[in-house]
């Protein structure tokens, strides 16, 4: 009997899916075997194929939706606009391979003509997050697909379900069978399937610390893509903010969205010191409202548990962590039932922490870091390893200007949450938040490769220098 994959619905403990654990290699071996095929298909053709995928996961909204909720405890109106995005992501990839890998020529020489096309790389694995299981795989999904790749795909052990009726609707919208391929299981299955020397690379999205891992792993093979996907220990500063009121809204909308667990959420308030008080005052009176509920529970949540009890009992034990290293608790990380991995929002002023521990803490936790000046805010905004997401509310445009040119991050914003990155714009980061493989509209750029041709219809040659000359007979 094989064995099972369990998943559980964080919000109640319920059993929600089972299916029997992957075999990576023989997945590899299936998609190996269908590319070509797949890969001969002209671009209109696959094209109109993610088409009727996008056009599957509409008619299924609903049904889809439920499952997300169920499978992470997001409320359900934050799993309805994933399924949204997943939607979404088929035109915009379309439109973004047209504009990233457009077939050129121009004239060379004696009228030979210079081409330049793409082609796909192969087999690519996809390593999924549990976060938005839907949306972020499918971010890698669709733009290799669409660029003639086949895919084998292995969902987090914590959103299985999700993650194979992913599969199924693009089996249902006439992507073949063995051009997109499911792998259920856990880590065991994740290092198995990175590992396989059938696939020709490997697109994540995860953790820092699995993004090294992989890292290290693909060091000798440059042969293989590796476009990794990563958290971020993010900051907001909030400067001179005229509109307080505004400015608590879109910091609690930037670190307690999704239960702060988002890549782009922000982990840091930095604040001036003569600001601090009023704007932690605005930003309590909204924490003190929030809802912290099951996803289809009324009124409805502003936010749901955590992925699972094993998250949040690290999460309470960076909490004590911080407190012991000095942090002064403003609002508390309760967890309301002592079984099941609700939390609520916590807010704790970090500034006389020495040594504060550069992590990404992947849950409802904002630290606050108060700062005499705006070069110390940038200065403190940099004082991470991680580069994904920045945010300034407030400042003047000089401010901002300022901010942009030094802050180092993929995503930076002004007057905007952190969270939230459009999908028609790159999305990636620096230092320990990826590789610089931007994903969303840049992702085709590394589910495709160029390749460049000096062709002409004539052949014609000579050789006009360094060759004897022929002396003829006399």
């Amino acid at each position: 009997m094989s064995e099972l994959l369990v998943s559980t619905e964080p919000a109640t403990g319920a059993e929600l899916w089972s299916g029997a654990i992957g075999d990576p290699a023989a997945e590899v071996a299936t998609a190996r075997a269908a590319v070509a095929e797949w890969g001969a298909r002209s671009v209109g053709f696959r094209s109109e194929t993610l088409r009727r995928f996008a056009n599957v996961v509409r008619s299924n909204a609903e049904d889809f939706a439920d499952l997300i909720a169920r499978e992470t405890g997001k409320p359900l109106w934050e799993a309805a606009t994933e399924v949204q995005s997943v939607v979404n992501k088929v035109d915009i990839s379309i439109t973004a391979y047209a504009d990233r890998t457009p077939n050129k020529k121009s004239e060379g020489a004696l009228g030979a003509k210079v081409a330049v096309r793409h082609k796909p790389h192969g087999v690519l694995a996809v390593l999924g997050p549990y976060n938005f299981p839907a949306h972020l795989p499918n971010g890698h999904l669709v733009p290799a697909l669409l660029a003639g790749n086949a895919v084998v795909f292995k969902p987090s052990e914590k959103t299985p379900a999700v993650g194979a009726r992913l599969i199924s609707f693009l089996h249902e919208a006439g992507v073949p069978e063995g051009v997109a391929r499911l792998v259920i299981g856990g880590p065991e299955q994740g290092r198995a399937l990175a590992g396989d020397p059938g696939i020709d690379g490997l697109l994540f999205t995860g953790s820092a610390r699995a993004g090294q891992a992989l890292h290290r792993q693909f060091s000798d093979m440059p042969h293989k893509i590796l476009a990794l996907e990563l958290g971020g220990n993010n900051p907001l500063v909030v400067w001179d903010c005229k509109d307080v009121e505004a400015a608590a809204a879109m910091t609690v909308q930037s670190a307690f969205l999704s239960a702060g667990q988002r890549c782009t959420a922000a982990r840091r308030l930095i604040v001036s010191d003569k600001d601090a008080d009023a704007l932690l005052a605005a930003i309590l009176k909204l924490v003190d409202r929030i809802i912290v509920g099951a996803p289809h529970a009324d009124p409805v949540p502003f936010m749901g548990p955590v992925i699972d009890n094993a998250a949040a009992d690290l999460l309470q034990e960076q909490f004590v962590g911080l407190m012991i290293k000095g942090g002064k608790v403003i609002r508390r990380l309760d967890r309301p039932k002592a079984d099941l991995p609700f939390l609520t929002p916590a807010v704790i002023d970090v500034t006389n922490v020495s040594g504060r521990p550069d992590e990404e803490l992947f849950g409802p936790v904002l630290q606050v870091i108060r700062v005499p000046d705006f070069e110390a805010a940038i200065a403190e905004a940099n004082n991470t390893r991680f580069g994904l997401a920045a945010s300034l509310i407030g400042g003047s445009p000089q401010h901002y200007d300022r901010f942009w040119a030094e802050v180092r991050a993929g995503v930076i914003n002004w007057n905007k949450p952190t969270n939230g990155a459009p999908s028609n714009a790159p999305f990636g980061g620096v230092g320990l938040s990826g590789n610089h493989r931007p994903s969303a509209y840049y992702a085709a750029d590394y589910c495709a490769y160029p390749v460049t041709s000096n062709e002409s219809e004539i052949a014609r040659a000579s050789i006009p220098q360094g060759l004897r000359t022929i002396v003829a007979d006399r």
